[in-house]
């Protein structure tokens, strides 16, 4: 037997007991993983509410009729007593807490209730075509595909794998929670009769993943590990456009373009041309205090793990309740994923030497798909609230 045959025997039984102890890697896999992509937009849910409240108001008070013509301002949803003609004047607030269940093929480790998230929102407005807002926003979420399934085990510069990893028995962590701190300037604008609302606003994003503190990950990229990069962190510059295509006695709809561009780049982000959100929400109120609505929309995530944008589909499909004077509850069905990263969730690990329970082992990422069911509940002005 040769010299080379008895080095590559040794090498392959090396690679044996790496694979062998592959269930001894929990420690090492439930290192917080990059998730890539949100189901929820930051914009579509604090930003295009104020924008559909305004206009509301404005489409009422075009349709108030006059003293003694006898005639009905029956055809647009109920207003709150006393609204302004435009966005509300004066100081409003939303509060409200949330949990989330997700669904789909995410393991053992995410089918529990995924933790609560803050949802706050303070606004002054000057006249009824100015107002201004601060809002800190959080969405959580479990992503398919980060602790189910079979996924194939590398070692740098040996391919092709070696073996192969179920993910369910390495304990990964990787509930993800976002949060967003946005501010806002709301103008409304008429264009003849047609009301629209102008919304410059910024957005700064940041992250935990797993058990945190921070989303500073490893990830596997282009046959390389990359380290140090917050991975989840970001800030945006963004001017919404928000305009009424729907408007009867029980529904109304909006559309939403939204340019977006990032503050500055990070990672391995390339360019920073702007990106265009678009939003479509529609409601349907069954009185009073019920509604529904359901809001689909096509997102830009650019992430400093993005060497380019993610094209995101997504939607929201819920119902509000109002009760008592300044309290509601909230269903809200969301979900999305990337349609230019595939696939989704881990898709190999790679170990940087044998054996793989002694040295680091870098997951490979895909888009993230999730999809969760959010109960929230909060108090808010009459003016602001859902209806």
């Amino acid at each position: 037997m040769g010299r080379f045959e008895i080095r590559a025997r040794l090498h392959l039984a090396a690679v044996r007991a790496g694979i062998a102890s592959v269930a001894a890697l929990a420690l090492v896999c439930a290192l917080p993983l990059p998730a890539h992509a949100d189901g929820a937009s930051a914009l579509g849910t604090q930003v295009v509410p104020g924008a559909n409240a305004a206009i509301k108001y404005a489409l009422h008070a075009d349709a108030t009729p006059s003293p003694g013509s006898g005639a009905s301002s029956n055809a647009y949803p109920k207003i709150p007593a006393g609204a302004q003609a435009g966005l509300p004047v004066g100081f409003s607030y939303t509060a409200d807490i949330s949990a989330a269940h997700p669904f789909g093929d995410v393991g053992s480790y995410g089918k529990r209730w995924l933790p609560g998230g803050v949802d706050l929102v303070a606004s002054y407005g000057f006249s009824p075509t100015v107002r201004v807002a601060a809002s800190y926003y959080e969405v959580q979420h479990y992503p398919v595909g980060f602790d189910s399934g079979i996924v194939p085990l590398f070692i740098q510069g040996l391919a092709p794998p070696v073996g192969t990893v179920d993910l369910s028995t390495t304990n990964i962590d990787a509930t993800t929670k976002d949060r967003f701190t946005i501010f806002n300037v709301s103008k409304l604008f008429r264009l003849g009769k047609l009301p629209i609302v102008v919304t410059p606003t910024y957005v700064s994003r940041n992250s935990t993943v797993g058990k945190g503190p921070q989303d500073i990950v490893a990830f596997w990229y282009k046959g390389f590990p990359r380290f140090g990069i917050n991975t989840r962190t970001a800030q945006y510059d963004s001017l919404a456009i928000t305009l009424p295509f729907l408007s009867t006695p029980k529904m109304f709809g909006t559309f939403t373009a939204a340019p977006t561009w990032l503050t500055h780049r990070n990672g391995l982000n390339q360019d920073n041309r702007a990106q265009i959100y678009q939003i479509l929400y529609v409601e349907y109120n069954l009185d009073a205090r019920t509604k529904f609505f359901y809001q689909p929309q096509s997102s830009r995530d650019y992430l400093p793990a993005d060497v380019y944008p993610q094209h995101i589909a997504s939607y929201f499909l819920g119902a509000s309740e109002r009760f008592g004077k300044n309290g509601f509850v909230q269903l809200v069905l969301n979900s999305g994923s990337p349609t230019n990263y595939r696939p989704y969730g881990v898709y190999g690990l790679h170990c940087l030497a044998t054996p793989c329970s002694q040295n680091p082992v870098i997951p490979q990422i895909g888009g993230l798909k999730a999809t969760q069911l959010q109960f929230q509940i909060g108090l808010g002005s009459p003016s602001v609230l859902p209806f």
